[in-house]
């Protein structure tokens, strides 16, 4: 598959949506950007307002997508959450968690691995 890294991305944002969606989860808000970064996917899981982070590895050798979430990255996600909180006041007062969906393998027919509460904010 020769997709640029953008189209590839987005592609793959597509597919956990709608992986997501199967699951009863249901879409807030796509590609919300701050200073601090952009939230993939912003969706409703009952009163759990979820920020879902979608990571794509064609190799596993290194732990696969979603090891690729490190500490760097999780705060970032949590900063950026903290700004979509702050621009969405009314939904500030629901609990909140931080998914990853992570596809790896053969892009035409990735594993996809969805780890729910993948990392604690605190």
């Amino acid at each position: 598959m020769s997709l640029n890294t953008g189209t590839v991305g987005a592609r793959f944002e597509q597919l956990a949506l709608e992986h997501l969606e199967r699951a009863g989860l249901k879409l807030v808000e796509r590609n919300f950007r701050t200073r601090f970064g952009e939230l993939d996917l912003i969706l409703r899981d009952g009163q759990t307002l979820v920020f879902a982070e979608v990571r794509y590895r064609r190799d596993g050798r290194f732990g696969g997508g979603a090891a690729s979430v490190i500490a760097g990255k999780r705060e970032k996600l949590v900063r950026a959450a903290q700004g979509f909180l702050q621009a969405h006041p009314r939904l500030a007062c629901l609990p909140c968690r931080f998914d990853v969906i992570a596809f790896d393998g053969d892009a035409d027919a990735p594993a996809c691995d969805w780890q729910r509460a993948a990392f604690e904010t605190f």
